[in-house]
């Protein structure tokens, strides 16, 4: 995913179809200089985790 569109889905008020490695998450912020997320599965908000912007995908 590019950084502009994972910027756009983290401040949506909608609800947008986004996994990584087929778990469905929540991108809670992005770094567009290091080219990486915040994120955590819908289900858990307690496994925040950071990956590469790569490993996401919107569907």
């Amino acid at each position: 995913m590019n950084t502009q569109r994972a910027q756009e889905i983290a401040t949506s008020p909608n609800m947008v179809n986004v996994t990584c490695n087929g778990v469905q998450v929540y991108i809670q912020n992005v770094d567009s200089r290091k080219e990486t997320a915040r994120i955590f599965p819908i289900n858990e908000p307690q496994k925040e985790t950071e990956v590469s912007l790569s490993e996401l995908s919107e569907n």
